[in-house]
């Protein structure tokens, strides 16, 4: 083993630093200053290369986590760089916005011996950020060109990775998405002080020139139908993501300063680009100079407060019906909205929302809650203890999670079926929908979850397309002619 690892016993753990949170609370570029290379060698080699590694088995990609980190420690960055690309198709995004409190940094070995986990999504951030910068990134060329195409409807995550894949492959892919830019939810969803747009905007650039076509503004149920994508490729891909808004059912709810989560993102993401944003210029999307009351404990809830803030809020409140052990966010996401400044009500459940006589927002009225007994998912259920409160708010956002849409009806297609949730129903041997030749993968499929399961679903659905593909081939697929 290199003798440059296994320092966790004499280096201590430590993440980049965070800019001030008087300077990063003003702006939306990302809260964390890169390493240096003598730090990312550090933290790096803090890993005890362990023959099991339990954090890959918790990584949704079963990434060659500790083979990166060795290769990283031993300034190897190039190989690094192709180790972790070969099993994730954005490891600088999932760097960056995975829970990795929850996934492979939460169960690493050093990290259960008291030592402090080894930062390995800090890690994996520099290791691509470095091959972008070095020209290591480039479009795919693949092999040999096939005569098949494949056609994708979402260009988030899932769609994405599966346009890569099959790429690679030497498919025909065109990527079919409702919106103005590719990236889903990573460019509209996601705040940029925890994913700046530049770094989704170049992978869309290179997919673009590895021969990928995208066409957006294009709604499949009205500017093209899903029967007629099948005519046009040989397999399809549904990758929509799930859009619709949990709602609350609350007296006073339907109140004009009661928004949903995503409408509040998408505006303030759309400003960031320089979009005309009516909603935003009007002040209906916008926390500045308002007493803003977020509900939701989830990363949704997290993206909302800590933008309220850097849109000049007067306060920020988050109220959760659960304590903060059992909140299904980010812990590292809570402390950061914590040092900015937002207050979080504990065990608070929303009963009312009240405006004046004059019908303006005035508060949100909440309930103590006790957890009881646990329920079938083994939480603690909240339980009322009969104690009320008010949080004076003048913007109420919901951030109660999504559900599919009713995908039948908008692509006109009733033979795509559904289950009880609304999510597509697949058999997950082959990830094919009940109708021959099209797919599904991610959330619209597993319900909202995690960028790092999308990207999974989307390859293995890539998979699954392949071989669907190969054995209707007609012809062996032609060598690619090379470029003059």
């Amino acid at each position: 083993m290199a003798h440059n690892m296994l320092k966790f016993t004499r280096v201590e753990r430590a993440m980049p630093d965070k800019r001030s949170v008087e300077v990063r609370a003003r702006d939306f570029d990302e809260i964390y200053e890169a390493y240096s290379p003598e730090a990312v060698a550090d933290q790096a080699g803090r890993c005890s290369q362990c023959g099991v590694p339990f954090c890959q088995q918790g990584c949704p990609l079963h990434n060659n986590i500790p083979d990166w980190l060795m290769l990283a420690a031993e300034g190897r960055m190039e190989e690094a760089y192709r180790v972790s690309a070969a099993t994730n198709n954005m490891p600088e995004v999932c760097g960056r916005i995975c829970p990795q409190d929850r996934l492979c940094e939460g169960i690493c070995t050093i990290e259960q011996s008291g030592h402090g986990t080894v930062t390995i999504g800090a890690v994996e951030k520099h290791i691509t950020d470095h091959a972008w910068e070095q020209g290591w990134v480039e479009p795919i060329r693949p092999p040999r060109e096939r005569d098949q195409s494949a056609g994708i409807i979402g260009a988030g995550p899932a769609g994405l990775a599966a346009a890569e894949q099959l790429r690679r492959k030497g498919y025909q892919v065109t990527v079919y998405d409702r919106y103005d830019r590719g990236g889903g939810l990573l460019v509209y969803g996601i705040p940029g002080f925890k994913l700046e747009k530049e770094i989704v905007e170049r992978r869309i650039k290179r997919l673009e020139d590895s021969g990928i076509a995208f066409e957006f503004d294009c709604n499949v149920g009205e500017d093209v139908t899903l029967r007629e994508l099948r005519t046009r490729h040989d397999s399809v891909l549904i990758a929509t993501g799930v859009y619709k808004a949990r709602d609350l059912k609350l007296p006073g709810v339907g109140h004009d300063s009661v928004v949903a989560a995503l409408d509040y993102l998408t505006a303030s993401n759309r400003k960031g680009f320089g979009d005309s944003v009516p909603e935003h210029d009007s002040g209906h999307l916008d926390a500045d100079g308002k007493r803003t009351v977020v509900i939701g404990g989830g990363d949704t809830a997290m993206d909302c407060v800590r933008t309220a803030v850097r849109q000049g809020a007067k306060s920020v409140t988050c109220l959760y019906r659960r304590d903060r052990a059992n909140m299904p966010g980010s812990q590292r996401e809570v402390t950061n909205a914590e040092e900015e400044g937002v207050k979080f009500e504990w065990l608070a459940a929303p009963e009312a929302v009240l405006d004046t006589k004059a019908g303006k927002l005035k508060a949100v009225r909440a309930s103590r809650m006790k957890l009881g007994t646990p329920d079938a998912s083994g939480r603690q259920s909240p339980e009322k203890t009969g104690e009320s409160f008010d949080v004076k708010a003048d913007l109420v956002i919901k951030a109660l999670g999504f559900d599919p849409e009713d995908l039948p009806a908008l692509f006109e297609e009733p033979g795509l079926t559904v289950n009880r949730w609304g999510a597509v129903r697949i058999d997950f041997k082959t990830m094919e929908t009940g109708i021959k030749g099209v797919f599904a993968a991610g959330d619209i499929v597993r319900g909202a979850s995690l960028v790092v399961w999308a990207i999974r679903d989307g390859r293995d659905a890539a998979e699954a397309m392949h071989r669907h593909m190969a054995a209707e081939a007609p012809s062996e697929a032609k060598p690619l002619v090379a470029a003059e």
